[in-house]
């Protein structure tokens, strides 16, 4: 019998990216289902009540989008997936079945190793300039692309978005 059953391959401490970072206690294999991502189910339009008051410089929330019509606030009766920082190099990824969100491990994580996963946001076409530094990225690694935003997609994209 393992001495480690029930206990997560995971704990909560401080972190050189960002706050707090979620640690690997013990050598986790590629594939790994670690952990939900949980809290409040609201609506975005709650969500975008709930965070109005927060200057535009602040980006800093527990916020994570299910679909069109959900959103987890990670803040309220959230688990420990909420500490996962962004990196441009994950071993983790965020997974969504049937509306729950899922971290699961995309590479062996060896202990002492931060997960990471990529937050992939959006951008919006009302975002405002300078918004890549809003959502700078602090990860660290040699090919950081020093924002959490999805790259900008090119204008003749867009436009051939646009038209669909």
């Amino acid at each position: 019998m393992s001495r480690f059953r029930g206990l997560p391959p995971y704990r909560v401490r401080d972190s050189a990216i960002h706050g707090a970072g979620v640690f690997a206690t013990r050598r986790i294999p590629a594939g790994t289902r670690l952990v939900e991502y949980r809290g409040e189910r609201i609506s975005h339009e709650e969500a975008d009540r709930r965070y109005a008051d927060r200057p535009a410089t602040d980006n800093h929330t527990f916020l994570f989008t299910v679909d069109e019509r959900t959103v987890i606030d990670g803040g309220v009766g959230g688990s420990a997936a909420r500490f996962i920082n962004h990196g441009c190099q994950p071993n983790c990824r965020a997974v969504i079945v049937r509306g729950r969100v899922f971290i699961e491990a995309i590479a062996d994580i060896r202990p002492g190793e931060e997960l990471v996963y990529d937050y992939r946001l959006e951008r919006d076409p009302d975002d405002p300039p300078g918004v890549e530094s809003v959502f700078g990225c602090r990860c660290g690694v040699w090919d950081c692309r020093g924002t959490m935003l999805l790259p900008a997609r090119p204008a003749a994209r867009r436009a051939l978005d646009a038209r669909d």
